[in-house]
């Protein structure tokens, strides 16, 4: 899949303090990381089922995992997907506070977060937010279409726009909405 630059400046935002990066799945966190702040980046994905049970059982391994994967020259880490681990976030504040580390945290999911009552490092990390593309990001952009299916980069960017925004929907349905309990009449909320 190819890349549009996004207009969000990651690095400049990233200078002097950590950040959450909230979005909705498929806004492109994840290859905006990527492609601005490189492959050597130290991430920790919690998609990745070995972090994912590790940290789960053991959160205080996290500067263990940190040391593992940093080599000299980093000293920014990316933790992605920290809402499958909202307990993660004590640990993260002691590290900023302690070892001077400097996070990128990100997530699809600030309500989950909230729900749980976890520690958002209030003053130590603020807070960005990663939506579809915009207008200004799209070379050659035609409203009908932004109309019609929108500016997530995955159905953007998809020879078959229909049938990827249709997926996206059932999916986002099922897992966000669905899931997290967000509504409380749940079948008029598919049918709007």
């Amino acid at each position: 899949m190819s890349y549009l630059k996004r207009t969000l400046d990651l690095r400049s935002l990233l200078e002097k303090k950590s950040f959450f990066l909230f979005g909705p799945r498929g806004t492109g966190k994840s290859s905006l990381i990527k492609h601005t702040l490189g492959e050597d980046t130290v991430t920790i994905n919690l998609l990745r089922t070995e972090y994912q049970m590790r940290l789960a059982a053991e959160p205080h391994t996290l500067q263990d995992i940190i040391k593992a994967e940093q080599n000299s020259k980093q000293d920014l880490i990316v933790i992605d997907e920290i809402q499958k681990i909202p307990i993660l976030l004590d640990e993260v504040h002691r590290l900023i506070e302690e070892e001077g580390i400097r996070l990128l945290l990100t997530g699809s999911s600030a309500r989950r977060l909230k729900q749980h009552s976890v520690n958002l490092l209030g003053g130590r990390a603020r807070r960005a937010e990663l939506f579809p593309f915009t207008r200004q990001e799209i070379p050659d952009f035609k409203l009908e279409r932004y109309l019609r299916f929108g500016g997530l980069p995955p159905v953007w960017l998809s020879e078959e726009p229909e049938e990827e925004l249709d997926a996206y929907v059932g999916n986002y349905i099922n897992e966000e909405i669905k899931a997290e309990g967000a509504i409380r009449k749940f079948p008029p909320f598919v049918g709007f």
